[in-house]
């Protein structure tokens, strides 16, 4: 399982590469304005920060809700990096612009999904990840965990390589439960990572293990 951090924050995204796990970054309109950064210039220039700090895929959202403009938008952020990858709303538009990124080559990342049915057409027309809301889904009384599982199962049965991208994951339960399904990549901020570490048993032996080299140095 590829981890990802959903995040615009430096910072944040140093840490998690300097961890050793991080295999990506997601982006949004939203964090990047979380951040403070806004036009054209200031946003594209944080995307060129973003990929010198990661070595895996880097995902751009277009703002555009057109297809002519998404792929203009599209374009011009594929150009700023390999590592680039475009990131487009699940909407009828958006389904022909992914196809036609696909056939240019170009990384996609189909965002917004809530339903099997568009996580399908995502992977028809070539999306190079799709992005399930499996927290959004939760907060509105619907299994967003049984989302990813069908999914899985769809895209096994006829062997779509689109890669199960389960976003909006809010805690380390979310994590461990797309992991199990087969999800191929979650993304989510750096406290669902750093969640994983954690355990009592393994601080309470960490103790016991520092007192008792403690008691024995000391006779």
């Amino acid at each position: 399982m590829k981890f990802f951090i959903d995040t615009a924050n430096l910072a944040q995204i140093k840490e998690a590469q300097d961890l050793g796990v991080l295999d990506g970054v997601t982006t949004n309109p939203s964090l990047m304005a979380k951040e403070g950064i806004s036009g054209e210039e200031n946003v594209l220039n944080h995307y060129r920060a973003i990929c010198d700090i990661v070595d895996g895929d880097v995902s751009a959202e277009v703002i555009a809700t057109d297809y002519e403009n998404m792929i203009k938008e599209g374009e011009a952020l594929a150009a700023l990096n390999p590592k680039i990858v475009v990131k487009i709303p699940m909407i009828k538009d958006g389904v022909k612009a992914i196809k036609y990124f696909s056939s240019k080559g170009i990384k996609t990342n189909c965002t917004l999904v809530f339903s099997s049915g568009q996580a399908l057409l995502a992977a028809k027309a070539g999306a190079t990840y799709v992005s399930p809301f499996v927290g959004r889904l939760d907060d509105i009384s619907v299994d967003g965990l049984g989302l990813i599982e069908e999914i899985r199962l769809i895209y096994d049965n006829y062997g779509f390589q689109t890669q199960i991208l389960a976003a909006s994951v809010r805690h380390s339960a979310h994590l461990l439960g797309c992991a199990k399904i087969g999800a191929d990549v979650m993304t989510g901020p750096l406290s669902v990572i750093t969640a994983l570490l954690k355990h009592p048993l393994t601080d309470s032996g960490l103790a016991q293990f520092l007192a008792d080299h403690a008691k024995a140095a000391g006779k």
